[in-house]
């Protein structure tokens, strides 16, 4: 079962852009759920817009979202937790709302996100969205493409998600010992002409258009 975290702060709108969210800002933040189960749940059906085909992450969740002003909203929460991953053996992790790997983010090409990061480590932190195409100060590079973000700080991730169907990694960007892969999918769903409901066959493998990579890898060495 989810629970649901409300992030308490002063009264105000969130301060939005490539900076962190002020305390005035933290009281319209959209609710953190965290998820103590291991078990692999329901994908969340989409409440309106286009209909698709919603992901399911085996051993896993999707993160719930609230639509405000045509943005997709989500709040993740960098934290410690701790996950058996065997009968009798508890890990000590860095995860994202109650687990590790953390859940995953589903967005619809075309979709505006916007993603709230509440860092509750005990290191300075970022995310990087693997692979995705988006502007240089929402990359997560922490101390060249923007600020870390402190313990006890939230920053707010803003762009538009013009990429076709694909699932990509979120990382962290720092840590004790180097950057950490924290894990958690960023899923970016592609509504097809005449994909029915809960059909998930595979569609096979994602290609590129003619003329977009410099190589593609076949099996064998290109010709010199």
């Amino acid at each position: 079962m989810l629970s649901r975290r409300t992030f308490l702060g002063g009264s105000g709108a969130a301060l939005l852009g490539a900076a962190l969210v002020s305390k005035a800002g933290a009281a319209s933040l959209p609710e953190a759920p965290t998820m103590q189960k291991t078990a692999t749940q329901p994908p969340l059906m989409p409440p309106n817009g286009r209909p698709y085909t919603p992901v399911a992450t085996l051993n896993g969740w999707t993160l719930p979202w609230r639509m405000k002003n045509g943005w997709k909203e989500f709040h993740l929460t960098a934290e410690p937790v701790v996950r058996e991953v065997a009968p009798g053996m508890k890990a000590n992790l860095w995860g994202y709302n109650g687990q590790a790997p953390g859940p995953t983010i589903e967005a619809v090409e075309g979709d505006k996100v916007r993603i709230f990061v509440t860092n509750k480590l005990p290191e300075h932190t970022t995310v990087h969205w693997q692979g995705m195409r988006v502007p240089c100060g929402m990359d997560g590079v922490g101390g060249l493409t923007q600020p870390h973000i402190p313990p006890g700080k939230t920053f707010v991730y803003e762009f538009k998600m013009p990429l076709p169907d694909n699932t990509l990694p979120m990382m962290t960007g720092t840590g004790p010992f180097g950057a950490l892969e924290m894990g958690g999918m960023f899923s970016v769903v592609k509504v097809r002409e005449g994909l029915g409901r809960n059909d998930y066959r595979d569609p096979g493998w994602f290609r590129h258009p003619k003329g977009t990579v410099a190589f593609e890898y076949t099996g064998e060495l290109p010709e010199s």
